[in-house]
């Protein structure tokens, strides 16, 4: 069982020392209420910036696991760094070491993997609050997942072959699935407040030209109403993720439906 939260994060941490790496790609870009929370869980946070030209490290050896943020980039760019980003994928997969992939990477991921990332057929985008479902994987890994969480993004992915859909949505139908120690999550649970009116303020003409996009009023709204659980359902999910077992990933042949983004 997790410590009790304060102010949003977890008291009395563990204190293992290992450093996480953390993946970002802008140059105002925070790993925001993850950091907050991997920091209260005991862990310091090595912050790489490919896009400046920053490398990442040949091995995960000496880190308790990595995360790679989102960003305004695409998993199809052909900038050097994205290329770069995606292959150095391989390197958590083969060490079978944590990775988590938040919206932009999660979509590396599942590229990585070779799956189809695309935008919605009909433009369609998610920014704001939408609700997602857990799986019946999802809820063995864990048992109370929010009803709704925090979007912003135009593209999706297909469902890899051979991994397992953990969430899954409505209009980009895969929201969260896992690969071994890998993880990628379409939504952003790391956003903090300050992160929500800074995206709504210098994202507004994209929130006003997004069909499907909420209005910057309904954000706030959401969060009042979505965050709390959100923000416990992040906080045990990233304790697990790095320090307790996880359950067996079920055979692809059993528990995997192939879903593309429509």
């Amino acid at each position: 069982m997790l410590p009790p939260l304060e102010n949003g994060l977890i008291s009395n941490p563990p204190s293992d020392g290992l450093p996480v790496l953390i993946v970002l790609h802008g140059p105002m870009s925070t790993p925001g209420r993850i950091g907050n929370a991997l920091r209260a869980l005991g862990h310091s946070l090595d912050i790489r910036r490919p896009v400046f030209g920053e490398a990442l490290p040949e091995t995960l050896d000496g880190y308790a696991g990595a995360v790679m943020f989102g960003g305004p980039n695409s998993a199809n760019d052909k900038d050097t760094f994205i290329r770069r980003e995606i292959d150095w994928l391989a390197v958590p997969l083969k060490e079978q070491r944590p990775y988590l992939g938040i919206c932009l990477g999660a979509q590396m991921l599942a590229k990585h993997l070779g799956a189809r990332v695309s935008p919605h057929p009909q433009g369609r985008g998610e920014i704001g609050y939408y609700p997602i479902r857990p799986t019946d994987a999802g809820l063995r890994l864990c048992s109370h997942w929010p009803d709704h969480v925090y979007h912003w993004h135009r593209e999706g992915f297909e469902l890899p072959a051979g991994t397992e859909l953990l969430a899954e949505g409505g209009d980009f139908p895969v929201q969260a699935f896992r690969t071994g120690h890998s993880f990628g999550l379409q939504f952003h649970p790391d956003v903090t407040n300050a992160m929500m009116h800074r995206w709504t303020t210098r994202g507004h003409d994209r929130i006003q030209n997004t069909p499907g996009a909420r209005t910057r009023c309904e954000h706030f709204a959401g969060r009042a109403l979505y965050d709390a659980a959100e923000r416990a359902w992040l906080c045990a999910f990233l304790d697990k993720w790095l320090h307790r077992p996880l359950p067996a990933q079920e055979d692809a042949s059993t528990s995997i439906v192939s879903l593309a983004a429509e």
